[in-house]
């Protein structure tokens, strides 16, 4: 029997899959062996821990049901697995059951130390303050706050609740913390965006390892404090592959994406193999200032070092191929995922075809996804939704946002009715879009006020523009970009003292709207443009060739420069000054200017692009014989031949 159970065991630390999991458990069955408390226990860890998908835990469940007795190890394996899974709620309900059951007579299973830090996981994963202060007052009961495990995790949990003086007071009532109990006070503290708490603590340490440096950096880099992150980096002498993969990370989330990069490289000539997180953080980086280039030569790493069996880093470069506006390449990614595609996978995909203008094709692959077993998930619905927004599509859009709840039980976030108001305001139906967002079931908030302000930009509406605008001045008063917008509207329908009064209000509150920005990648290099006049650097090159391009349109482009919303007080000339130098206009005549003439030029804003760059690129794509790739806020515009791949529409 001993070695019958050896044997069985060592097939189960092989098993990556729930297939082999219940080969091998029809085969013990058959034996009698799957009732033997270690060999049931082995099989429910494996499906909890070792296999990611959500059907081997429940697989798990079913087979624990089915045990007379099971003990408190197969408790607490089950509760640890619902606790890292999307449904932590179900770890209340088994620890419910275990610690009822251990009031009964006989030796029942009871709830140890690994039972309250698990189920005070699950807690910290919902953010439930309720649920973790009642555990707190179990584990008093049971004589385990105290232990160290328990305690630790207590201080974890308060700080996800954002209760960081409840996680200072369990802290402080340990006898002997540890140096993860320090950690876990340190990620505490800017858990809760005590900075000053966290370097304060972080100098009485008394003991430190490295996970205590990365918790300074990650905190630092989540606070946006990225000089003190890079301080903290530079300080360290050896340097594991958790800090390279924090400051990586860190880089991109900040928008620091050629740091992300460089680190990546810094990081692979110190030998150090790069991991899942690693690549993940370069490759969002790339997505995130559309690096293209960089991404491809990302993608040939990524082939060599076999990291494409990793599920996680395929859906990233699928992301990145996307959001660099190669939504072909990006579809070559997706075909060649097969079984193991997920609900991510899906996603990005549906969302790439959309951002660029592929809407019938978004719409198909939405119809294979659910043909295939995978189901759609809350941001699925906002990709599909998104892309009928973009192309029109009233009807559909009504349907999708229907079957969210009635097919899928899905109940429409914020998100969602911002698509809505989106796609009635872009078809131009102001009034059905402001009797949506009346109808609303939910407050809406100032992303719902302020979408509906966008599309009375669009479409000129200053009646229903002043009504978005007095919700807003309550739920946001100090956004600069609700008053530029109405500002716009003002200055094209010629209400230039509502235009200057808007202005002065900006620079008497010490306003500023958001700087325009575009950057463009050359010879593995990222260009970043600024709207304005900047004469130094590279940008001398784009403002001498600007000029350049700027005569030849004019001269036989039939380019005549959109300046409506200009301010009326200066003269023409002054005008189209300002309007030609907009910042995605210097970065297209940089790529002309540096790039072979086959190449595409891809850009990448932060705002969306105005009428006069849209037109600006349409000439220019036809006149020079370029295609242009430009991704603003929300979309791409691919322009060829004077043509644009949004019709127009966006």
């Amino acid at each position: 029997m001993i070695s019958a159970d050896h044997s069985c065991l060592t097939l189960f630390n092989c098993c990556r899959s729930l297939t082999s999991v219940k080969q091998i458990h029809a085969h013990l069955s058959k034996i009698g062996l799957d009732v033997d408390p270690l060999i049931a226990g082995k099989l429910i860890l494996q499906c909890c821990t070792a296999i990611s998908a959500s059907l081997a835990l429940t697989y798990a469940h079913r087979f624990f049901g089915c045990l007379k007795a099971p003990n408190t190890f197969m408790y607490n394996t089950l509760i640890r697995g619902y606790s890292e899974s999307q449904s932590p709620g179900c770890s209340f309900e088994l620890f419910n059951q275990l610690n009822r059951n251990s009031g009964c007579s006989g030796s029942p299973p009871r709830p140890d130390s690994f039972s309250f830090a698990f189920v005070l996981k699950a807690a910290a994963n919902m953010s439930s303050f309720r649920a973790g202060s009642q555990l707190h007052c179990q584990a008093f009961l049971h004589g385990l706050d105290a232990h160290l495990f328990v305690g630790t995790t207590l201080i974890s949990m308060y700080a996800e609740c954002g209760r960081g003086n409840s996680a200072r007071r369990v802290f402080d009532e340990m006898p002997q913390p540890n140096v993860v109990a320090w950690n876990a006070m340190l990620t505490a503290c800017f858990r809760c965006s005590d900075l000053e708490d966290a370097r304060a603590l972080f100098e009485r340490m008394p003991f430190k390892n490295s996970a205590s440096f990365n918790v300074q950096i990650s905190g630092f880099m989540k606070a946006g404090k990225v000089e003190s992150a890079r301080s903290v980096f530079n300080s360290l002498g050896l340097k594991d592959d958790v800090t390279w993969n924090t400051m990586i990370v860190g880089f991109a989330q900040n928008s620091y994406f050629d740091e992300a990069l460089m680190y990546f490289r810094d990081m692979l000539h110190m030998g150090i193999r790069p991991t899942e997180v690693s690549l993940i953080g370069v490759l969002s980086a790339c997505a995130d200032a559309g690096m293209l280039v960089s991404t491809k030569i990302l993608h040939g790493f990524v082939e060599k070092s076999w990291f494409l069996e990793n599920i996680s880093v395929r859906n990233a470069l699928l992301d990145a191929y996307s959001k660099c506006g190669d939504v072909g390449m990006a579809r070559s990614v997706f075909d060649h995922m097969t079984v193991d595609r997920n609900v991510i996978s899906w996603t990005c995909m549906i969302s790439g075809l959309a951002m660029y203008g592929r809407v019938n094709e978004a719409i198909q692959l939405f119809y294979e996804m659910e043909e295939s077993g995978v189901q759609p998930d809350r941001i699925t619905f906002i990709s599909i939704l998104y892309a009928c927004s973009h192309a029109g599509l009233i009807e559909q859009g009504h349907s999708y946002f229907s079957k969210m709840k009635d097919v899928y039980g899905l109940d429409p976030g914020i998100e969602h009715y911002g698509c809505m108001v989106d796609l009635y305001g872009r078809a131009g139906k102001l009034a059905e879009a402001y009797k949506f967002v009346s109808q609303m079931p939910i407050e809406p908030t100032d992303t719902i006020w302020r979408t509906l302000l966008g599309a009375c930009s669009i479409h000129g509406n200053v009646h229903l523009a002043q009504r978005a605008r007095e919700k807003l001045m309550v739920l946001d008063p100090n956004n600069s970009s609700d008053r530029v917008l109405l500002s716009n509207i003002y200055a094209v329908i010629g209400q230039w003292k509502d235009v200057a009064a808007i202005r002065n209000s900006m620079s008497t509150e010490r306003m500023k709207k958001d700087p325009g920005w575009s950057m463009i990648e050359v010879d593995k290099l990222a260009y970043k443009f600024t709207a304005g006049r900047n004469y130094s650097g590279f940008t001398q090159e784009a403002y001498e060739k600007l000029g350049e391009i700027m005569s030849r349109l004019k001269e036989g482009g039939g380019y005549v420069p959109e300046v409506k919303s200009v301010l009326h007080d200066i003269e023409d000339e002054e005008k189209e000054g300002s309007v030609a130098l907009h910042s995605e206009k210097l970065a297209v005549a940089f790529g002309l200017k540096r790039l072979h003439k086959s190449k595409t030029i891809h850009v990448m804003k932060n705002l969306r692009i105005c009428k006069d760059c849209h037109e600006f690129m349409k000439i220019v794509s036809q006149l020079y014989d370029v295609d242009i790739v430009v991704r603003d806020r929300s979309r791409f515009h691919s322009f060829k031949d004077g043509s644009c791949s949004c019709k127009d529409y966006w």
